[in-house]
This record gives structure tokens, sequence and C-alpha cells, in this order.
């Protein structure tokens, strides 16, 4: 399978079969991926080197004006896409098989876990896999050990709350809190 395909396969949101030409091909961006983080993760790098690391790691053009403080943790980085002026502090788990976007100015707190893949309730099919795609807008703020779960929206401007678990999409220019994360209040302007 070529990584076209995949990340098309991903885009339809469609079950994964365990086990599958697509399931397999999971595996095999895991190691890469494995790769990667190991070498971002236990070294220093400068600023530029990490921006470098994560081109390889989500095999995309980086802005300069990334910035990331290790460690970083996925199990595929091909279906990152980072803005401009994106700040990533340390400890964030990316489980990205589904497509994870951030936008211009966001910034993403310590140990914040954004998951795009589910399993199939079902116990007999509990290996297989359902992806939607995690959109983060413009200039939002997530709070430390936040997670933002698969198929949320989070509209420009907004803040989510630390420790929040978001499951649902969350308008622009608010506060969410909580978990499950809920209205909070409107960002004064």
């Amino acid at each position: 399978m070529e990584l076209a395909n995949f990340l098309e396969a991903m885009a339809a949101e469609k079950e994964v079969i365990a086990g599958s030409k697509e399931h397999q091909f999971m595996s095999y961006l895991s190691q890469e991926a494995l790769k990667v983080t190991m070498e971002l993760n236990n070294k220093y790098h400068t600023s530029e080197e990490i921006r470098v690391l994560m081109e390889k790691l989500t095999g995309r053009k980086i802005d300069e004006s990334f910035r990331m403080f290790p460690p970083f943790y996925t199990d595929c980085g091909k279906n990152i896409k980072l803005g401009k002026n994106v700040f990533i502090n340390a400890a964030c788990m990316f489980q990205d098989q589904g497509g994870i976007e951030i936008g211009d100015g966001t910034l993403i707190g310590h140990n914040v876990v954004m998951a795009t893949l589910n399993h199939n309730l079902k116990v007999k099919d509990r290996g297989n896999v359902i992806p939607k795609a995690i959109k983060i807008g413009k200039n939002v703020w997530v709070g430390a050990n936040a997670t933002i779960c698969q198929g949320v929206e989070i509209g420009d401007g907004a803040v989510i709350a630390a420790g929040a678990v978001v499951t649902k999409n969350v308008a622009k220019n608010t506060v969410v809190a909580g978990a499950p994360a809920r209205f909070i209040k409107n960002v004064e302007e």
C-alpha cells in the first residue's frame, strides 16, 4: 500500500478491519514513527533540528515559525498538518491516523492527547478501528492534560481548559472545561 492510498482511506472515515492492508500499513507507519520520535525525544535538538525531524515524521513542510518542546509521541505521524506559529508543549500524544489539523497560532499544552481512532464496540470486531479527523482552528489554546476525541472540530479562538475531555465540537471564541467538556463562557475580544 502507498501512503497516498492510506491517507485517502483514512479520510473516508470507514471502519478499518483488523488484519486488512490498511491495518497492516498502520503497523508499518507506527514503526517508522517510532524511529523518528526516538531520535526526537532522546537527545537535545535545536528548534531548527526539531522542525526538520517533524518534517520527516509528517512527510510535510513545516513552517519555520513552528516550535515544540519534546518529548512528543505519535503512532503514525503522516496525517498531521500544522499551521504557522503553532506551539506544542512537552509530552503530547497524537494518534493521527484519522487526521489531525492544527491551525495557525494554536498553542497545545503539556500532555495533551489527540485520539483519531475508535474501536468497534462489538466484542467480535473490537480489533477494527474507525478513523475520524480532529480539526483545530486558528489561535486555539488547548490546556495541559486535555484530551481531544475523534471527529471533534474546535473553532477559531476557542480555549480548552486544562484536563478537559472534548467529545463534541467547540464553537469559536468559547471556553470549554470538564469531562465531558461543556461550555463555560465566551472569549472576550
